[in-house]
């Protein structure tokens, strides 16, 4: 079993920055990929920000120069440093790890269960 747990969500106003972390515990040999999705009403889930193992990040357009992704591989954990917020950045932000239990099983996706971040404007 996988448990994630996410933090750091909020009100904030334009122009202001929150800090998300996203600390994954239980049976885990590799993760993988740890990575942040947002979803707003109505609308299909979105990579905002990605990063592997090694330190290979991908970034949604919308979040480049403004987001930094990074994670503490000890710690089992990812953080993302949203700098720069706007109105637009509102949504409900979910993280994402790839993880396998053993050495040469498949890696498996599990999901956080969502923390709110609105910015007003």
């Amino acid at each position: 079993q996988v448990q994630l747990v996410e933090s750091g969500g909020g009100l904030v106003q334009d122009g202001e920055s929150l800090k998300l972390a996203c600390t994954v515990s239980g049976s885990i040999f590799s993760i993988i990929l740890m990575g942040w999705f947002r979803q707003t009403p109505g609308n299909q889930r979105e990579l905002v920000a990605t990063m592997t193992k090694s330190g290979a990040t991908d970034y949604a357009d919308s979040v480049k120069g403004r987001f930094t992704i990074s994670r503490d591989n000890a710690k089992k954990t990812a953080y993302l440093q949203m700098n720069s917020l706007k109105p637009e950045d509102t949504a409900v932000y979910y993280c994402k790890v790839d993880i396998k239990h053993q050495a040469y099983s498949p890696k498996l996706p599990y999901w956080g269960q969502g923390t709110q971040v609105t910015v007003s404007s």
